[in-house]
């Protein structure tokens, strides 16, 4: 019976847009991070007009709408120093999905930082809203501290609503995700927070003892253009650009650590020194001389109509490939308890890579 009602809760709203369109399923709920990475700056919003709520008139330029309310925004002296430079292509981002959804705008704000970029650039677009007639949903929390994040953001919230006389605006909602369960829940009303809403997901539809394989999709490029999507957890910071991947075997056959490269980057050579480094550990290198190299992964489709698809294996023969690769590990590696964990590293050119990168779309704080 729960199953059955949660099959039917979720044919009654959906967050996909593909199924609201094709199917005529009501949408709500918020953008991924891969929208919001996708996004390079607001240049790229073409059609920029939004009607009022009532239809009486149209604001022409909705985006400089929004910049201007964050140029309010960032010398408002109430807030002080906690609004800086924010980071541009989330304001697009924002900008566009508000665009097409001006009655059910919320906003994931934890793509490249909360308080310096996200909180600042959805207000920014949710006043512009409030402008023509829209009130905006709220934010969804989806990383990091929860509790001393959303007690931030009220803050934040309070200070507008004080700052501009927009009554009401301090109790816009927050909305917390990211694997919650009882225990968190339970931290959560320990320690005092400012969450309205919980976004359960995985610990709704899964079972404990049969937990969920965590594989979630970002956009790592589009356009040729890499994209990262940050986060205060450094393990949800995403790898950019396109890779290859491969593992590196040692003497005795066992397989001592996967290495990501760039897409261009030459194939490590049997016999030849490779420095491994952990992605985001700069202390954490090792060179590797491997006997073995096995590259790991293969297109099957490019994803371009027209382009030749490669048949998929069978199934007895996927199912095989696996034996044969758990065959490879260390038993140290597979063991159940306390298992040593596998490492997954890149090459330095892409290391040196992401973190170029990462200074360039983090937002830059300003002390005052």
């Amino acid at each position: 019976m729960f199953v059955l009602l949660v099959s039917v809760l979720c044919c009654v709203l959906a967050s996909n847009v593909a199924a609201g369109r094709l199917f005529g399923i009501p949408l709500r709920g918020t953008h991924s991070h891969a929208f919001v990475s996708s996004f390079m700056s607001p240049d790229e919003i073409l059609e920029r007009s939004l009607h009022r709520s009532d239809g009486s008139s149209t604001c022409e330029d909705f985006v400089s709408l929004v910049q201007s309310w964050l140029s309010k925004i960032q010398w408002a002296k109430a807030l002080g120093n906690t609004v800086g430079e924010t980071n541009q292509s989330e304001l697009a981002a924002f900008t566009s999905y508000a665009l097409a959804f001006p009655n059910n705008f919320l906003a994931l704000v934890d793509t490249y930082d909360v308080m310096r970029s996200g909180v600042p650039n959805f207000c920014a677009v949710a006043l512009a809203l409030n402008d023509l007639g829209y009130k905006s949903v709220g934010i969804r929390l989806d990383s990091g501290d929860l509790a001393y994040l959303s007690g931030e953001a009220r803050k934040i919230f309070q200070i507008i609503e004080k700052e501009f006389g927009l009554p009401g605006f301090g109790k816009t909602s927050i909305t917390a995700s990211n694997d919650l369960n009882e225990e968190t829940l339970d931290a959560l009303n320990k320690q005092g927070h400012e969450v309205d809403c919980y976004g359960i997901g995985t610990y709704l539809v899964t079972c404990y003892a049969q937990a969920a394989l965590g594989c979630v999709f970002k956009l790592v490029e589009i356009n040729n253009q890499p994209r990262i999507k940050l986060s205060e957890d450094v393990s949800k910071v995403s790898i950019p650009c396109k890779k290859r991947c491969y593992r590196l075997y040692g003497r005795e056959g066992y397989s001592l650590v996967d290495i990501m490269t760039g897409e261009s980057e030459p194939c490590p050579k049997v016999g030849e020194r490779i420095l491994c480094r952990h992605p985001f550990n700069e202390s954490k290198r090792a060179y590797v001389v491997p006997q073995r190299v096995e590259e790991l992964l293969k297109c099957y489709w490019p994803g371009k109509s027209g382009k030749v698809r490669e048949e998929l294996p069978a199934l007895k023969d996927i199912r095989d490939h696996c034996i044969k690769q758990l065959e490879q590990m260390r038993p140290d590696h597979i063991r159940r308890l306390n298992p040593t964990p596998y490492k997954v590293s890149v090459s330095a050119k892409l290391y040196d890579f992401i973190h170029f990168l990462w200074l360039n779309e983090a937002p830059v704080g300003e002390l005052q």
